[in-house]
């Protein structure tokens, strides 16, 4: 399997653009439980898109930070007429993940920035894809109608975290609140993701099935719940399940961000089994290693063979 990866060419997006990711560029502080750490460039738009590249599909991107964080976003392997850049009017995003445990399961996630919201006046005009990902962070990151007016233009796969995750008004620290505008806005999404601890906020379950259940009951199309056991996935007919098997944990950060984009790319060409199976298989390759998965498709059946056959 070669490496090389074929973009449409042209000014801008264009029809050819089969995902565009949208969100805030996020420098992250990432520490260990010894509280020893460092800071990367990530957030949900940089692991979603190379996992999404990693399947050789081609992949826009808008993205939003401070001015001196503009040119961040170019050292991606995004194809540079595939990068649209919106200037934030506060700062660019930072997150703080402090790891509580060897297993990098439990963590205190604190806001030490959050950029300007994306809104609808933003979008780019004549902007086309047939998928657009909603990678967001926190609340406030979108103008809540931006999911109705991407619904108009193809398929919209957004990720709860982006609605559900609120800054603490004194620490900063990451809190989960209620999103009570979700069944207005469900039916325009066709696919929506969560982790086990948003699905139980969002829907007062901790039966992820029951929980995924009660997500396309209200109206999205496909549910996806990521635990660190298993990637379970329900469309109203039937539930699918694929274990999670990571050789290691040093990359645990980006998991749900990896594993969704993969998936939301991979249904473009394969059944949801085939799919659930390439993205589970992706990110547990992925989470052996700190930053965005940077393997292709090849390292994924290599590592399936392995571990999975």
């Amino acid at each position: 399997m070669t490496k090389t990866r074929t973009y449409t060419v042209g000014p801008g997006w264009t029809s050819g653009s089969k995902t565009i990711i949208i969100g805030h560029l996020c420098i992250d502080e990432i520490l260990n439980s010894a509280g020893e750490g460092e800071f990367s460039i990530g957030g949900a738009v940089v692991y979603s898109s190379y996992a999404a590249l990693a399947g050789g599909n081609h992949v826009g991107i808008l993205i939003k930070s401070a001015p001196r964080e503009k040119m961040i976003p170019y050292i991606l392997p995004v194809h540079t007429e595939d990068i649209y850049w919106l200037r934030s009017d506060s700062e660019t995003t930072s997150i703080r993940n402090q790891f509580l445990d060897d297993k990098h399961e439990r963590r205190i996630t604190t806001a030490l920035a959050q950029g300007s919201t994306i809104t609808v006046a933003e979008l780019p005009e004549g902007i086309s894809a047939k998928i657009y990902q909603l990678a967001g962070l926190m609340k406030g990151d979108y103008e809540d109608d931006i999911i109705k007016v991407l619904a108009q233009r193809g398929k919209v796969a957004l990720d709860m975290q982006g609605y559900l995750r609120v800054p603490d008004s004194s620490t900063k620290e990451m809190v989960y609140h209620v999103w009570d505008r979700k069944q207005e806005y469900f039916p325009h999404i066709t696919y929506l993701k969560t982790d086990a601890a948003e699905a139980e906020i969002l829907t007062g379950t901790s039966d992820r099935r029951e929980a995924a259940r009660l997500m396309v009951e209200w109206g999205v199309k496909e549910s996806l719940i990521t635990h660190n056991t298993e990637v379970l996935v329900y469309d109203g007919k039937e539930y699918y399940t694929c274990p999670l098997k990571p050789l290691g944990l040093a990359g645990r950060t980006g998991r749900g961000d990896t594993t969704f984009s993969a998936y939301i790319t991979e249904r473009e060409r394969a059944d949801i089994p085939q799919a659930l199976a390439y993205a589970s298989q992706l990110v547990s390759l992925k989470m052996q290693t700190p930053g965005p998965f940077k393997g292709d498709r090849a390292d994924v059946a290599s590592f399936a063979d392995k571990y999975y056959h």
